[in-house]
């Protein structure tokens, strides 16, 4: 199977430098004993999520991600969609950088393709605390 990371934007944004994200995501990936299917992130507006929202979850509120998840077997595959008007707020009520959250975003949207739920209290402080430990694998040494 032939693996793949895809990065769209329907707004202004623009991901930069594009290698380190598919590096870093790939290495989230394979720490989960996984493997990289087809990936593609589509970064969008609030306005964008919010009718994808509506349509396909019939949720009426906004949101920083949306995962489609096409995974099969060991293979990681998913159309993710995030806002980056949630993404640019969330940074700011957190009081952290916007590249950390938009990471961290990033990452939840992989973790939740390879299994994990967030659904209960305790299951959100559990992906929280795996989104920061895939958020570091960003700054490891890139060869």
């Amino acid at each position: 199977m032939e693996s793949l990371i895809n990065f769209y934007s329907k707004t202004d944004f623009n991901l930069e430098p594009k290698f380190s994200y598919e590096i870093w995501l790939q290495k989230a990936i394979e720490s989960e004993g996984k493997k990289l299917g087809n990936l593609s992130y589509v970064f969008c507006s609030d306005l964008d999520l919010l009718k994808i929202n509506e349509e396909y979850l019939n949720h009426d509120t906004f949101t920083d991600i949306i995962t489609f998840d096409y995974s099969e077997d060991a293979y990681i595959s998913a159309e993710i969609y995030i806002s980056i008007d949630r993404v640019k707020e969330n940074a700011r009520d957190f009081k952290v950088e916007f590249e950390n959250e938009l990471r961290r975003v990033m990452v939840h949207g992989v973790l939740h393709c390879c299994g994990h739920k967030d659904s209960s209290k305790e299951l959100k402080a559990k992906m929280r605390t795996l989104e920061t430990k895939k958020m570091e694998l960003f700054h490891v040494e890139q060869k």
